[in-house]
């Protein structure tokens, strides 16, 4: 069904701000005969970019999400001048906002950045459970009277946003190439197994430098299960001799296994379901965390 917005002008606060809406057209001349199913004019899905930043790449990005899907509630784009700020999105009651630094909003990146954080806004506003379930829930049923260390707990959490980064890209991937996105997770695994500091941020996805070998090898299970989930990859492609690399670093994370867990989760799982896939994918890397390091002292 096709949902009907209202259309408003564009204003200017805080910045500039770039409304990507579509002008209703004009109603029907006196006398003109009209078809009652084409008097209802609809609007393109209303995003406004605030900060001194080409537009194009947010509405280019609407342009391909709005071929199979939609969002009720408008987006603000807003640009941050740390060049470390991850791209991310807020959800509130009247609007999602998408932030984004400059850096990463004037990459070759940026309208793929963007479609991806417009899938996790369109995940949240359908109510999908990998946008609604709390982590602390899993860790206390995954970890009861264990001691594990901060840092842990906290990659813990990346395992969280992994999940729900495959399910955001069903539907990015869904409506954009490939190409770009192989090469990104490749070039990102890439710098991780080499332990050089980024050179850019990780953006929506997460994979960084310096990360600790247990979780690069989980980074590395994740890029692969995304990509082969949509077929997006070839079986000789360079990024597999990355990840075994990523591997062999980590001996107590079975990369293959949580590259499995990733590709087959369920497309639309129940509350039950996608808790237990979660409990399980955080067990079983504070488990071969503590084989490599052993268990957290007292």
């Amino acid at each position: 069904m096709t949902r009907v917005k209202r259309w408003s002008p564009a204003r200017t606060a805080g910045g500039v701000r770039v409304v990507a809406g579509r002008e209703a057209p004009a109603g029907p001349a006196a006398g003109e005969r009209v078809n009652p199913r084409q008097t209802v004019p609809t609007v393109r899905m209303d995003v406004r970019v605030l900060g001194s930043v080409p537009a194009g790449p947010f509405l280019g990005a609407r342009d391909l999400f709005e071929y199979e899907y939609d969002l009720e509630k408008p987006v603000e784009v807003r640009v941050r001048d740390d060049p470390d700020e991850r791209t991310w999105a807020g959800h509130y009651d009247d609007r999602h906002v998408l932030n984004i630094s400059r850096r990463a909003a004037t990459s070759l990146m940026a309208r793929e950045l963007a479609l991806h954080e417009y899938a996790h806004m369109a995940r949240y506003e359908a109510g999908h459970v990998s946008h609604t379930m709390g982590l602390s829930e899993v860790l206390f049923l995954a970890l009861p009277g264990r001691r594990v260390e901060r840092h842990v707990l906290r990659q813990c959490e990346q395992l969280a946003n992994h999940a729900k980064d495959i399910y955001a890209d069903d539907i990015t991937l869904d409506v954009a190439p490939t190409d770009k996105l192989l090469t990104f997770l490749e070039s990102q695994l890439a710098t991780a197994v080499a332990e050089q500091p980024a050179r850019e941020p990780a953006n929506g996805y997460r994979i960084t430098a310096a990360a600790g070998p247990e979780l690069t090898a989980v980074n590395a299970a994740f890029a692969l299960a995304l990509l082969e989930r949509h077929d997006a990859v070839t079986d000789d492609h360079r990024i597999y001799e990355f990840a075994a690399l990523a591997d062999a670093d980590a001996p107590g994370i079975d990369l293959t296994w949580f590259k499995e867990q990733f590709r087959t989760l369920a497309r639309d799982p129940d509350e039950s379901a996608y808790r237990r896939a979660l409990v399980d994918l955080v067990r079983a890397f504070v488990d071969g965390h503590e084989t490599t390091t052993g268990p957290a002292a007292d």
